[in-house]
């Protein structure tokens, strides 16, 4: 004899059946018509789109306008509102005598021609010669570049004294005395 002999039989466990109530036949009755709907419902839209779908308006494919009544137009600017108060009279300011300002020299000539305006510099910087021709020339400074003819101010705060030659290569002689040759 063995420990798994047993000294009486016992009959095997019998599954007892589940009972189901009423709340579980709900909700899997609830779940199976939500899985349905959800099925069902892309296939409805697809075959129904005019209730579905984004409405555009409809219109003639012309540059001409339509013939709209024309609408008010309203702004909530206080630059675009239209003062409807009497307009004041400002009384008027004297003239001051004292003159503040130059007169340009554009479009005046002397004995050398029609002058170049002079431009203004930021300050002292060395420059070099770019290019020559029709008695000007194209120089360049750290800030950028410049065209200069005889008597226009010149980076270093001299004046373009000459446009020369030299050897066959353009040079410049500033009012200091400085010779800059194109490289």
């Amino acid at each position: 004899m063995t420990d798994f002999d047993d000294d009486e039989k016992i009959a095997p466990l019998k599954p007892k059946g589940r009972r189901t109530t009423m709340l579980d036949r709900t909700l899997t009755v609830t779940g199976l018509l939500l899985a349905g709907a959800s099925a069902f419902f892309p296939w409805y839209v697809f075959f129904n789109e005019d209730k579905f779908g984004i409405n555009v308006a409809q219109g003639d494919r012309t540059r001409e306008l339509p013939d709209w009544p024309a609408r008010n137009v309203f702004s909530v600017s206080p630059l675009a509102m239209a003062n409807k108060n009497p307009p004041e009279k400002k009384p008027e300011l004297p003239v001051d005598p004292l003159t503040t300002a130059t007169v340009s020299s554009l479009g005046k000539e002397d004995d050398k021609g029609i002058p170049a305006e002079d431009q203004p510099f930021p300050g002292k910087s060395s420059f070099r010669l770019l290019h020559v021709a029709n008695g000007r020339a194209l120089i360049e400074d750290n800030s950028g570049m410049y065209v200069v003819r005889v008597g226009s101010i010149l980076p270093d705060e001299s004046r373009l004294a000459t446009l020369e030659e030299r050897d066959g290569k353009w040079v410049i002689v500033t009012s200091k005395g400085d010779v800059y040759q194109r490289n």
